[in-house]
């Protein structure tokens, strides 16, 4: 560990700016910087900000900005400039799943099956877009925030790499590996199957990368203002552990009771997608009560996948359950050669357990039904849940119905005191 620190109030921008200045002149001088951040759908974050902060520190050298995309489509000028202030455009480079990793070895299945604890039992690839291992870099800065994460656990650290910039199989069978593990099993948790396929990867480098590790956890204040309160920076796991401990402190909510009726947000710039807007899903699941409902207010919402392809198989096979999403990719051969969109597909099932009712501002009725959740149109809904600034936690409707609000389900999780004690036992 570099450097630690915990905020008892929302840290302020100069401080930031000083602590991160501080850790990298510690670092010593370098010639050519990588720095990776995440992309648009983490603006909530601040991490542009704190990325902002290392290209004012190297500007006079070379910089170069590659946004973590994984399977997300690239980043606009607007959504770069609104997220990293002053950092000029032409520095960024974008990463193409499908193109741009190359594999640099592979972990045996027998190993993958022990590593996973049996629930998989395929090989993995260690695949990482090319500039990242062969771009000469002396410093390499990931930039993220940890928090509880529906794929990985708790999100940040090597996942950043190991999916944020990585290739297409790789991708889908670490997606998948976190499927079958089970998405209730895995999120919250800082050691899960994911992880160990992660560890077990970056050991495949062919020399250590200069890694650098700049951490952050935020959470709300008592006026509910959403900012960072804490920072960790390592080389190590060490700086994963201490943020993944303050971030179960910060960011999950455990409910007195199961919820009846769940209405999410979802803000128009960051979610334009269900890939993307079922974060609504992942999150609150496990606090939704048998026979509840999840509202998924999505203004922004006008496509299922982020690319054509998975697009294409979202509207095909819908999400219809764990059971017959795997039999589906028996019957699919694109499928069964997409597993993270079948991971996708079983992620975002309420499994018959509650209902989800997706209110999206440029789908239909008929594209909605197709994938099984109920349809609302969105005007309505909006009158009837969002009238004005979404105030998260418990509220009644006018006739008196209760409803729990969420207004960014990127920020937490959210479960019952029973589904979320083991979690709390594994980090005591």
């Amino acid at each position: 560990m570099i450097y630690q620190r915990r905020f008892d109030a929302p840290a302020e921008s100069g401080e930031l700016r000083e602590d991160i200045h501080a850790v990298l002149e510690r670092l010593g001088n370098r010639k050519k910087v990588l720095i990776i951040p995440p992309d648009f759908t983490r603006h909530h974050t601040q991490a542009g900000q704190l990325a902002e902060y290392i290209w004012e520190f190297y500007r006079g050298g070379t910089v170069v900005v590659l946004p973590a995309l994984g399977t997300h489509i690239g980043m606009t000028r607007q959504e770069i400039h609104q997220m990293f202030g002053r950092i000029p455009p032409e520095i960024f480079r974008v990463h193409n799943w499908r193109n741009d990793a190359a594999t640099y070895g592979r972990i045996s299945a027998e190993e993958v099956h022990a590593l996973t604890d049996g629930v998989v039992d395929f090989d993995w690839p260690l695949q990482l877009n090319r500039d990242v291992v062969e771009g000469g870099y002396d410093l390499v800065l990931i930039v993220g925030q940890v928090v509880p994460h529906e794929v990985a656990g708790m999100a940040g650290f090597n996942k950043m790499l190991l999916v944020g910039l990585s290739g297409m199989e790789s991708i889908h069978k670490s997606h998948f590996t976190g499927a079958m593990a089970g998405i209730e099993q895995v999120m919250g948790r800082e050691k899960n199957p994911v992880r160990s396929l992660f560890e077990a990867g970056m050991r495949l480098l062919p020399e250590p990368l200069p890694i650098v590790y700049v951490q952050s956890v935020s959470g709300m204040d008592a006026a509910g203002h959403y900012a960072i309160r804490g920072l960790f920076i390592g080389d190590d796991a060490g700086s994963y552990s201490a943020a993944c401990r303050l971030s179960l402190e910060l960011n999950v909510t455990c409910v007195e009771r199961p919820l009846q009726k769940v209405v999410v947000h979802l803000d128009p710039h960051e979610y334009q997608s269900t890939w993307l807007g079922n974060k609504s899903i992942y999150r609150t699941r496990m606090a939704i009560a048998e026979g509840g409902e999840l509202i998924v207010l999505a203004p922004g919402v006008k496509r299922f996948g982020e690319d054509g392809d998975i697009d294409r198989l979202i509207r095909r096979h819908g999400y219809a359950g764990k059971k017959r999403i795997l039999e589906r990719i028996d019957e699919d051969p694109e499928l069964k050669s997409n597993l993270g969109a079948a991971a996708h597909l079983i992620h975002g099932s309420p499994e018959d357990r509650f209902r989800v009712t997706y209110c999206a501002g440029h789908l239909s009725r008929q594209e909605i039904e197709a994938v099984g959740y109920r349809y609302e149109r969105l005007p309505a809904a909006l009158k009837k849940y969002y009238a004005g600034p979404v105030k998260d936690g418990w509220g009644t409707m006018q006739g008196g119905e209760e409803i729990y609000s969420i207004s960014n389900p990127a920020t937490g999780l959210w479960s019952t005191k029973e589904k979320i004690k083991d979690i709390e036992i594994h980090h005591r």
